[in-house]
């Protein structure tokens, strides 16, 4: 599909979620859009919608979903202060935005539910039983499950996101990031679940590749210290 087409696409999708407001998911749109943008474009968020189709189990209140998925990743600053203070920054001004914008179509409590299941999206650690989180969260997460030719095209359009941030402080946040990943299970849903071998391989070879980049990534403890800050900081939202 070209990017007029999926825009277009979204633009209908917008509407079928908030009829009456589609100033609103045009300034999305545009967000959406920005020019420093490689990997988190308008097929992100289709992808994200469609994988919220594809996992979503009855009990699902989809359309709140589908209304976080817009916002999760509206904010995306990997500059420098991007989003915020510390790690999360973008996830909280995103959450922000989603309840400034939607407590007057929909209401304080829909606006509030909205901004929750954006913040989970920072770590993607949900509580149990929170279906509509777990939802989010793996649908957000389905491109780790993907073949690995995709996969791989995933990692590249995050790097050139990070291009700005040098090779072993990229290699060391993005590698803690994806152990961390492997030591809990990634999808909570039971379509999602389908996915966790393949994204466990997907990881771990992404993981080699770090390091063959990067030979000394685990033992160069001076790049670790001059670029730790902006480790934290930036690649914590490479993952997705």
């Amino acid at each position: 599909m070209t990017p007029t087409a999926t825009k277009a696409a979204l633009c209908r999708a917008w509407a079928d979620l908030l009829p009456g407001h589609p100033g609103l998911g045009k300034a999305l749109l545009r967000r959406w859009s920005e020019p420093h943008r490689r990997y988190h474009t308008p097929d992100h968020l289709a992808r994200v919608l469609a994988s919220i189709d594809d996992f979503a189990e009855p009990g699902h209140d989809i359309r709140t979903v589908k209304l976080a998925a817009w916002y999760h990743d509206a904010v995306y600053d990997i500059g420098p202060g991007a989003g915020g203070a510390g790690p999360g920054g973008n996830e909280r001004a995103s959450a922000e935005l989603a309840r400034w914008e939607l407590t007057g179509p929909l209401g304080a409590d829909t606006a509030a539910e909205v901004a929750r299941l954006v913040l989970l999206t920072a770590g993607h650690e949900v509580a149990e039983g929170d279906q509509d989180g777990a939802l989010l969260c793996d649908a957000d997460l389905a491109i780790l499950g993907a073949d690995p030719a995709e996969y791989l095209s995933y990692t590249r359009a995050v790097r050139e996101e990070y291009a700005a941030v040098p090779d072993a402080a990229f290699a060391t946040g993005r590698t803690a990031i994806l152990r961390d990943l492997l030591l809990r299970p990634l999808f909570r849903t039971v379509a999602g679940r389908r996915l966790q071998a393949q994204a466990e391989v997907n990881l771990h070879a992404e993981i080699e590749r770090l390091a063959a980049t990067v030979p000394d990534t685990d033992h160069d403890h001076r790049a670790d210290h001059d670029h730790r800050a902006d480790r934290d900081h930036r690649a914590d939202t490479a993952v997705t």
